[in-house]
């Protein structure tokens, strides 16, 4: 659980940043943040962030591919925690880095 916490905390802060600046990007017609930048950020577990960002700063609500990807990436990580999670992923882990 902390390996979770030190690995989302930090990404959904990153995800909130970004949201933040390509919010006030948006706002001012300035250079706005890929949003594939914003998907990889998602992916890589700061998709609560992305989330609450989202909500926070009315930013990229109406745009439904783009809401259609986030959850995507949010079914992916939990998935992906829930796979590791299982003693068959911990054991196949363990044998992939030469410890079992």
């Amino acid at each position: 659980m902390t390996l979770l916490l030190a690995l989302y905390l930090p990404a959904s802060l990153v995800a909130v940043a970004l949201y933040g600046i390509d919010k006030a990007a948006a706002r001012r017609e300035r250079r706005r943040i890929r949003e594939s930048t914003l998907h990889l950020v998602a992916l890589a577990g700061g998709w609560p962030g992305a989330l609450l960002a989202r909500r926070a700063f009315r930013h990229k609500t109406r745009k439904q591919p783009f809401g259609a990807i986030l959850w995507g990436c949010v079914a992916v990580n939990v998935g992906l925690v829930a796979w590791l999670a299982t003693a068959e992923a911990t054991a196949g882990l363990r044998r992939l880095a030469g410890l079992g």
